[in-house]
């Protein structure tokens, strides 16, 4: 039998040394799964937040028909002039109003159920991740991602479309958008009513994060009283709306109330830019940041952050001169501008890379030195040589040359 040298000079018996190798690869694999499920968090929060949402409408139903079911018994009880004909049609109101109710249950259950389902999906999903079918689950992801991106960019009916080739409905957040297209589209066309209903609906959860979302609408609307030259109305909004928020935006009130004293068509720089379309703009990012905020969302795009993160290992000062190499993503303006909040990748120790294989330049593919002085690795060289009788030609230059008259270069 055969016996390896160890280095100290001892011997043993040769071991299956590819075992290691082999587990060395799953193990990766499986740190690698482990990291990213750390960044699922948003994929279990977004369907629990709007699961929790209607447990609260449907509980608001219950309480305040359930309230007015109360005291219109009370209220008959206390009667003494009532007639029987008047009692019984009262009662039969009262009754009417409670299959109503009952019907709402009804449909707030199924509801209920259904994001239940949607909650147990999508940790089934992440349970089912493994090491075999990573490759799967990857491409489950990247079309999760892409939906998400194109339901923030309002793509909706294309996020549809692709959720449902991919079979991905529950895994994505289609319905939540929804609602939220419901408000912008609104913004859009200047409107506040559904946006003003939406705080309405979610006004525990925005106090409670200290938004000025609604504070915002009633200024716009306020606005647009008075570019319709509307004073007299305005100043009664003002009474009615505004005036609740004045221990805690003074400034800006009083600042919006000057608008009064002018026309929408003021030149005066302060008051001017109140009267601008692009205030409806803002309106409607300010609308996405909360909502945003109130499921859990991340304020970015997934696919912009996802994007981001390996640009950032990508980026250097290299990546904007300009002959940069089509190869690097960052050649590309898409990518300068996602990549330009980003710092320069950190790189301890410079990496050469040949410019005719892109391959990394190192001890195994060492670098030659043309006499022109450009550089190239020894596995293009000897290639090209092969293919030319010993004549290499520089790619960049033209220029021709032997193999022989190539100098190796060392990395230090």
């Amino acid at each position: 039998m055969e016996m390896d040298s160890l280095p100290n000079g001892s011997a043993t018996s040769p071991g299956p040394s590819p075992v290691p190798t082999a587990a060395a690869a799953p193990s990766s694999k499986l740190s690698h799964l482990s990291e990213s499920l750390k960044l699922e968090h948003q994929f279990l929060r977004v369907p629990f937040e709007h699961y929790k949402k209607t447990i609260r409408a449907n509980h608001r139903v219950v309480e305040r028909e359930m309230s007015a079911v109360i005291n219109g018994v009370s209220e008959a009880a206390d009667r003494d002039d009532m007639s029987s004909d008047d009692a019984v049609n009262h009662l039969s109101s009262l009754v009417s109003r409670l299959q109503g109710l009952k019907r709402k249950l009804e449909e707030g259950s199924r509801t209920e159920h259904l994001q239940a389902q949607r909650c147990r999906a999508r940790l089934d999903h992440l349970e089912s991740a493994d090491v075999e079918s990573l490759s799967d689950w990857n491409n489950t992801r990247l079309n999760r991602i892409l939906v998400d991106y194109m339901l923030r960019m309002s793509y909706y009916d294309t996020a549809a479309k692709l959720a449902e080739s991919r079979n991905i409905q529950d895994l994505v957040d289609i319905d939540v958008f929804q609602e939220a297209k419901k408000v912008i589209e609104a913004l859009q066309n200047k409107e506040v009513g559904p946006a003003l209903a939406w705080c309405a609906e979610n006004k525990s959860r925005l106090k409670k994060s200290k938004s000025k979302f609604e504070f915002q609408l009633r200024l716009q609307e306020f606005i647009e009283l008075v570019r319709a030259e509307n004073n007299l109305r305005a100043i009664t909004y003002a009474q009615k709306y505004l005036a609740p928020w004045g221990t805690t935006h003074m400034k800006e009130l009083q600042r919006v109330f000057v608008t009064v004293a002018y026309k929408s068509t003021t030149e005066c720089a302060t008051y001017k830019v109140l009267f601008e379309p692009k205030q409806w703009d803002y309106l409607v990012d300010q609308f996405k940041q909360e909502f945003c905020k109130l499921y859990g969302m991340t304020l970015e795009p997934l696919l912009n952050i996802y994007l981001q993160a390996g640009l950032s290992a990508l980026k250097t000062p290299y990546c904007y001169d300009d002959d940069c190499t089509k190869e690097d993503p960052l050649s590309q303006e898409g990518f300068r501008k996602l990549a330009q909040p980003l710092p320069y990748s950190k790189q301890h120790h410079s990496k050469l890379v040949c410019y005719i294989t892109k391959e990394l330049m190192d001890t195994e593919n060492p670098p030659q030195v043309l006499p022109n002085g450009y550089v190239y690795s020894s596995k293009a060289l000897e290639e090209m040589a092969r293919k030319n009788d010993g004549k290499i030609t520089c790619p960049r230059t033209g220029l021709v040359c032997n193999y022989t008259d190539l100098v190796k270069a060392y990395i230090s």
